[in-house]
């Protein structure tokens, strides 16, 4: 996977050129009628998204992949695949932005979105019916990291013939790759790591069914939310990256949560042990508001994957249009914080944490 990933897009053409081209170019010329390159109207087909979909769609171990404009964008075109009064099994804990399309989907097509803990199998089996065509999956949850164990999901989903749709943008390709193991759908919010830089917003959706394939290319031609040419150039010089950037986040993820799980100011670490999320709860003589106030090295800011440390306050931030009784349920209130660990020196970041608690002290 390193050697893949660092050497991806290295293809050269005629020239020699050792870095894909970006062809910004909107239309192509026809030599005749019924005659094509490929390629038509960039809407439809972009040499530059095209190498960036066929590089990603092999390292998911997919049949196709479509990249889009953001991450929204990848879950909305999923979304398109439901009709009226179908039923999708949604993981309890997830985004913000992704309850709020679901919800925007109930009210307006009435398609139903039931929220359940994906590692209770007999809740599971029991919202299960005739009307469920699909489980929506975050295997590590935004923002309380709860792991998912999928296999015996893939197995439940195969039984009553669901598909499975994993949203991998904490994970990424480098660190599992789900359609090689039993899921139908993998999306990411490729603005994350496998941009890396913040600097891009993206989003791309990979299957490894044919039928499935042929029915989004239909619905992200149609629809337009299509990714740039310069921003597959951007994914693609991102995705030569992931490993390292992805190593040294967990590496660095790993020494903060180990550091702050037994300090007075935090109350609960929730980490997955993967990844470079992990989420921090502060003891009640501590504010929040006060430490994204002091913190120096670390970024208040609402993003992740990127390779600087930034801090979310969930509460007010990716998940601020959830409805209160919906964020109680889940433990987001103003106590709890997302971090997304980057590349710096951990004792950088540790020590920024640190006398940000202490000047937060109430």
């Amino acid at each position: 996977m390193d050697t893949k990933l660092s050497q991806i897009s290295l293809n050269p053409d005629h020239t020699g050129a050792t870095t894909n081209p970006i062809y910004l170019s909107t239309a192509f010329e026809h030599e005749g009628v019924g005659k094509s390159t490929g390629f038509d109207y960039t809407r439809t087909k972009n040499p530059s998204r095209s190498f960036f979909e066929e590089a990603f769609a092999d390292l998911e171990g997919g049949y196709q992949s479509f990249a889009l404009s953001s991450g929204m964008a990848a879950v909305q075109l999923v979304c398109n695949l439901f009709n009226t009064n179908d039923e999708v099994l949604v993981s309890f804990d997830l985004y913000g932005g992704t309850f709020r399309i679901f919800e925007f989907y109930e009210k307006k097509y009435q398609v139903k979105f039931h929220y359940v803990d994906f590692n209770n199998h007999e809740e599971l089996k029991a919202k299960i019916n005739d009307k469920t065509k699909a489980f929506f999956i975050e295997p590590i949850t935004n923002p309380s990291m709860e792991k998912t164990e999928l296999e015996p999901i893939y197995d439940i989903a195969k039984k009553h013939q669901i598909l499975t749709i994993i949203d991998n943008t904490f994970l990424t390709p480098y660190l599992s790759r789900p359609l090689t193991e039993g899921a139908d759908i993998v999306l990411h919010s490729a603005t994350k790591y496998i941009g890396g830089h913040n600097d891009v917003l993206a989003g791309v959706v990979t299957v490894k069914d044919r039928d499935l394939a042929e029915q989004l290319f239909i619905y992200h031609n149609m629809v337009g939310a299509t990714m740039s040419p310069f921003d597959s150039f951007l994914l693609l010089r991102g995705l030569k990256t992931l490993h390292v950037r992805m190593d040294r986040a967990i590496e660095n993820a790993k020494k903060v949560a180990k550091y702050f799980q037994n300090h007075q100011g935090i109350k609960e670490v929730l980490y997955a042990g993967t990844t470079g999320m992990l989420s921090l709860r502060f003891a009640e003589n501590y504010s929040v508001h006060k430490f994204l106030e002091e913190i120096e090295v670390c970024t208040f800011a609402e993003s992740l994957g990127g390779t600087e440390t930034f801090i979310t306050f969930p509460f007010t931030q990716t998940h601020a249009e959830m409805p209160d009784e919906e964020r109680i349920k889940r433990g987001i209130d103003d106590s709890l914080i997302r971090l997304s660990i980057g590349i710096e020196d951990s004792n950088d970041i540790i020590k920024d944490i640190e006398q940000a608690l202490e000047k937060s002290h109430k």
